[in-house]
């Protein structure tokens, strides 16, 4: 045998015998996680692109004003949420959407109409539970915070500024992906927001405060695709 036949057998036993090693050591991985009850994921990234209906709580007031109330427009924006599953059963996930809000005076304010707008980005991760035994129907559950941000903010009518404190919240999710194969599906999601942010703006070279409780449902579907 010439040496470079004998560099290339050696080479070629090195390879099989790496190769070997390397399953031997995932199947030995595997195995562990069996014993351990660990559900490994078939990938770990899955994103999809929803029609996302924000529907507010027509509540809040105005602290120098008794009787006072708000309402807040519904509205439907398009969401892109980004999972990222440790095991099949277990996932985070990042929301991320904005849409645009009118605030309108209620109760004693009602003849005020419309006092401001503004534009609202609610970042969402919650921590999810996929249930895997229903097949192609895959349900789930979650929970998390909410930062929201209010931005593009304008008073309207009455008022001529308006500000909304960007706030903190916690978010309650359920929902299912009904998988078409294995990359594409079907999704359904519903989240509540508790959100209940200090507002303040000028009416007449004067300040007034209050609080908006918007605690919004947030409803959306759309197309899941699992990489």
């Amino acid at each position: 045998m010439t040496l470079r036949k004998r560099v290339r057998a050696t080479a070629a036993a090195g390879l099989a015998l790496a190769l070997i090693g390397t399953m031997g050591s995932a199947a030995s991985a595997g195995d562990l996680a069996d014993r351990m009850g660990i559900s490994q994921p078939s990938s770990a990234w899955q994103v999809r692109l929803r029609a996302l209906g924000v529907i507010t709580d027509d509540k809040g007031s105005v602290d120098q004003i008794p009787g006072s109330g708000l309402s807040y427009s519904d509205s439907v924006t398009p969401e892109l949420d980004i999972s990222y599953f440790f095991t099949d059963n277990i996932a985070a996930e990042l929301i991320l959407g904005t849409t645009k809000a009118n605030i309108n005076g209620t109760g004693t304010i009602a003849g005020l109409g419309q006092v401001g707008e503004v534009w609202v980005l609610p970042p969402t991760v919650t921590l999810q539970y996929h249930f895997t035994d229903f097949g192609a129907f895959k349900p789930y559950v979650g929970a998390g915070v909410n930062y929201t941000i209010f931005y593009e903010q304008d008073g309207v009518g009455a008022l001529t500024s308006i500000d909304v404190e960007d706030t903190f919240g916690a978010a309650l999710q359920v929902g299912f992906d009904y998988m078409i194969d294995e990359n594409w599906g079907f999704n359904v999601d519903v989240k509540k927001l508790f959100l209940e942010p200090k507002w303040s703006g000028v009416t007449g070279g004067t300040t007034i405060t209050g609080k908006a409780k918007l605690n919004p449902w947030l409803i959306g579907t759309g197309l899941t695709y699992r990489f």
